[in-house]
């Protein structure tokens, strides 16, 4: 599994982040300047100051529910969670086909995610689209407060917004795993052993699946 749609923000914490983000003379900058050199050739939308109160509190709301939340941990093995943006692109903004840098000064970037902040009818266009090899791609386009997290390493771009404006806040996780193949196998060890524990409660038996998953995960951790 190589994708994770999750439901990550209560709505009255959304709702509060829309209003902020609706102020005037928010200090909003031209998104290529935190694009690498080709990403920024196909890159139109604003970002907010990184350094701005506004951007701090998302940073600090989102970082938090994505390392506490027990699907997320499980899913990517969250070492760290860091440079996160918070962007706006109105009718005309797009981000062409890229892939991101694997690295920043922050940390590795083995996971991409994306938390949705406007409301679905506020906007047109401006889905997600993310490849899942040859010709073939995902469409991601989320309630506000649900996240979408993915592996760095794949293709994905954000298609023109048509009208209204799109808010999301996006963000990088060091995983304990680098390998998506590897994580993708410990989550599904982790899943399948989870729920044999609430269907069928403890025993040995489960015990040693969780002793060998925990085990993997200190095998395959870098």
């Amino acid at each position: 599994m190589d994708f994770l749609t999750h439901s990550l923000l209560p709505l009255h914490e959304v709702r509060d982040l829309q209003q902020r983000l609706s102020a005037p003379n928010l200090p909003w900058r031209d998104g290529r300047l935190t694009a690498g050199d080709q990403a920024a050739l196909v890159k139109k939308n604003y970002q907010l100051d990184p350094n701005a109160e506004l951007t701090l509190a998302i940073s600090n709301c989102i970082s938090t529910a994505l390392t506490s939340d027990p699907l997320v941990k499980s899913f990517s093995l969250v070492r760290k969670v860091h440079s996160l943006l918070v962007s706006r692109s109105s009718a005309g903004d797009s981000y062409g086909w890229h892939v991101d840098n694997p690295f920043s000064r922050h940390g590795r970037r083995d996971l991409s995610f994306t938390c949705f902040l406007s409301d679905e009818d506020s906007y047109e266009g401006g889905s997600l689209m993310i490849q899942t090899g040859g010709e073939d791609t995902k469409e991601f386009r989320l309630p506000p407060g649900q996240v979408v997290l993915y592996p760095s390493s794949t293709l994905h771009c954000v298609t023109p917004v048509l009208s209204g404006e799109r808010y999301v806040c996006v963000g990088w996780i060091e995983s304990y795993v680098k390998a998506a193949d590897d994580r993708s196998m410990l989550f599904t060890i982790d899943a399948g052993a989870r729920g044999l524990l609430a269907r069928h409660g403890r025993s040995d038996e489960l015990d040693l699946i969780f002793q060998s998953y925990t085990n993997a995960v200190r095998r395959l951790s870098s």
